[in-house]
């Protein structure tokens, strides 16, 4: 019954199988119901936040993944990848427990679904290759279009040319409106950028997310007391990434 009921709802708490079994005249405690849990290969984890996908959303990131299926590694580390972010000084870490198998984590029933937009924070804007991190910066106004032009001319070729990426590197924006606004677009084309087109809803198919969540957690540990601490610390556990790890985290993903 304990592994039926996990394996149809993954988010039953040890304390709903408890009662559950209570009232079917067997009393069980915490501990025996994780230990029986642990033996069937299910352990409680974090459920992963991912994208809100709609039918649109999966056949384009199936498009997406077929049309790309083949690509050498060479090519995924001719990309430089590119985000923002909002770090917060003091981070809610909200999180939902659920009983899962290894490597299940991404199954629909493990993960909690998300949208876009959703004491103090910075935004950031970053960029990195296989080669190592790009350029790292503190937005310090609303991002609109214009801004996010700026950003660009300011820093992706600079962090092109300290990351010696070959001739024909390939830029990744995300489908934010600000990137894909037919000025930004013109702008790209005017400078000559090559651009990896992206399934629209798809920021957890971004490497960079993982470096996101890095950052994070470096962040948490030295517990920034104040924004400008904050900002300083995020600059230095950036710089602090190595090619190697940055590199793993491409070929993962693809």
């Amino acid at each position: 019954m304990i592994t039926r009921t996990v394996s149809k709802n993954p988010r039953t708490t040890r304390g709903d199988l408890v009662n559950d079994l209570q009232r079917a005249g067997t009393k069980v405690t915490k501990a025996t119901i994780s230990n029986t849990l642990r033996h069937q290969g299910l352990k409680s984890c974090s459920a992963r936040r991912v994208p809100l996908l709609k039918p649109v959303h999966v056949q384009a990131r199936l498009k997406f993944a077929r049309e790309h299926l083949d690509d050498p590694e060479e090519d995924w580390e001719n990309v430089i990848w590119s985000d923002q972010i909002k770090i917060e000084l003091f981070g809610k870490n909200s999180t939902r427990r659920v009983w899962r198998r290894k490597n299940a984590e991404l199954h629909p029933k493990n993960t909690i679904p998300t949208v876009k937009h959703g004491g103090g924070n910075i935004m950031l804007w970053g960029c990195f290759s296989a080669k190592g991190p790009g350029r790292l910066i503190r937005v310090k106004e609303r991002m609109n279009g214009a801004m996010y032009r700026e950003i660009l001319s300011d820093n992706l070729l600079p962090s092109a040319k300290a990351l010696k990426m070959k001739c024909g590197w390939v830029f990744q924006p995300d489908n934010d409106p600000k990137h894909t606004a037919r000025a930004t677009k013109e702008w790209l084309r005017k400078k000559h950028f090559k651009v990896l087109e992206w399934p629209s809803q798809s920021p957890d198919l971004n490497p960079i997310e993982n470096l996101w969540r890095e950052l994070k957690v470096c962040v948490a540990q030295r517990q920034p007391q104040n924004i400008t601490a904050l900002e300083e610390i995020c600059m230095e556990e950036w710089a602090k990434i190595p090619a190697t790890v940055l590199k793993i985290d491409i070929v993962i993903n693809f």
